[in-house]
């Protein structure tokens, strides 16, 4: 549907330039987009390369089971059915770190593997309820730094590329407690209904 979406507004923009008379319009936005995108893309490899590495030392040093021991009391809570110091609870904190350095990117491989893990313990083909507060926790994380954001605000010129994280600590930290508290109303709400 997505594609059809595209594929109209293309073809819409293409027919509207042929009409008027500028299709060379279209060639040279088209164009200028594509090196655009690659040299945003170009700057980025630094700044990711940068937070994975660091990521990945954190991990090797032992940080991120610190940091999983720290809040392993909110963990029980919010994933009551998880045994501990199962394998899903670190790649839960992995991917909440990465998603809290602003590494989205980073943080896909990291929630595939919490799911996969997650998916052990469940025994239907129905997301469990573990599944269901991780996507919550997952889409609305917590960013502390939006290194990604960053960057691309810094590739396009920005003269304050990081007046942005203020604003974005608050609207994530909001988006996160209104994240926890619908899936706890709505994990009540469920059971009630399957009783």
């Amino acid at each position: 549907m997505v594609n059809l979406v595209w594929f109209l507004l293309l073809s819409i923009g293409i027919i509207t330039a042929a009409i008027n008379g500028n299709i060379e319009v279209i060639t040279k936005a088209a164009l200028d987009s594509a090196k655009t995108a690659v040299n945003i893309a170009f700057e980025l490899i630094g700044i990711m390369s940068l937070w994975l590495g660091l990521l990945k030392i954190a991990e090797d040093s032992g940080l991120v089971r610190a940091v999983a021991n720290l809040f392993r009391p909110l963990t029980y809570f919010l994933f009551p059915s998880i045994p501990k110091d199962h394998p899903a609870l670190g790649a839960i904190i992995m991917n909440l770190s990465a998603n809290i350095l602003g590494l989205g990117n980073a943080a896909t491989p990291l929630g595939l593997k919490a799911m996969q893990e997650m998916q052990q313990l469940n025994e239907s083909d129905e997301a469990s309820e573990a599944m269901c507060t991780f996507l919550a926790l997952n889409t609305s994380c917590l960013t502390l730094i939006p290194a990604t954001i960053i960057g691309v605000r810094a590739s396009a010129g920005s003269s304050e590329p990081t007046a942005i994280v203020g604003t974005t600590i608050f609207t994530t930290a909001t988006g996160m407690i209104v994240a926890i508290i619908a899936d706890q109303i709505l994990r009540k709400t469920y059971k009630k209904r399957k009783r």
